[in-house]
């Protein structure tokens, strides 16, 4: 929940040029709702896209108050949606059922999906990470099609790792990716795990992208406050030059 629309146009085209010969990565940014349309319109024929960061999870219109269908993202500019964002989860009580309804209703709408998974400190803590993991995988991907799949993005978001002054190594943001990897595989099929991209989303920032984007199962990152500037996040956009 930052920036205006004016702060977030701004924001958009001061990263445009910034990121115009990234070719090894998609560059993807989730301005609030309020700034969509106008983001969205400002980098048309950029090779920048734009993202809803939650949507309601009816496919359709309805007395819905308050909510935000995913057709409507698309119809506003997106291309794709983040769906239970660690923060959606912890504030909102959001559980996998309603990821996978949210989910389901952006791969109707023509968007690809960004699905969030990750455990808390005390699960982390507790010995429960790989489980908790594991069902966020199965749950909050439950009733999607093979085809689906192809929509799909995972963005593995250790919380324990965010404003906890404990911080992930890329060797332990690897271990989980790997094991990530191997759930989609069992669940299903090995060609779909090796397809599937899986964002690392713990407090990114310039100085720690290269170190984590070594690692064979990272394949992006979903960036937080570091995304806020232009030039800190074309920095991470750019980490290889």
């Amino acid at each position: 929940m930052y920036k205006t629309v004016g702060e977030s146009v701004a924001t958009a085209i001061a990263l445009k040029p910034l990121v115009t010969n990234a070719n090894h990565c998609e560059v993807i940014i989730a301005p609030v709702f309020t700034a969509l349309k106008s983001v969205a319109d400002r980098l048309e024929g950029s090779n920048i896209k734009v993202a809803g960061q939650d949507c309601a999870t009816e496919r359709s219109e309805g007395a819905f108050t308050g909510e935000v269908a995913a057709f409507m993202l698309r119809e506003a500019g997106c291309s794709h949606l983040i769906a239970g964002h660690s923060e959606r989860r912890q504030y909102y009580l959001e559980n996998d059922h309603m990821i996978s309804r949210k989910t389901q209703a952006g791969i109707s709408a023509g968007l690809s999906v960004i699905v969030c998974i990750g455990e808390t400190l005390e699960q982390r803590d507790g010995g429960k990470a790989q489980d908790v993991v594991s069902e966020q995988i199965v749950g909050s991907l439950s009733g999607l099609t093979a085809s689906d799949l192809d929509r799909i993005i995972v963005a593995y978001e250790p919380v324990w790792a965010i404003g906890t002054g404990r911080t992930a190594t890329p060797e332990q943001a690897q271990e989980m990716h790997a094991f990530i990897r191997r759930v989609f595989a069992e669940r299903y099929s090995q060609a779909a795990a090796e397809a599937l991209r899986i964002l690392y989303g713990g407090s990114v920032k310039p100085d720690n992208i290269a170190g984590l984007m070594k690692q064979s199962d990272i394949d992006g990152a979903l960036v937080g406050g570091a995304s806020l500037n232009a030039e800190s996040f074309a920095q991470i956009v750019n980490y290889n030059k």
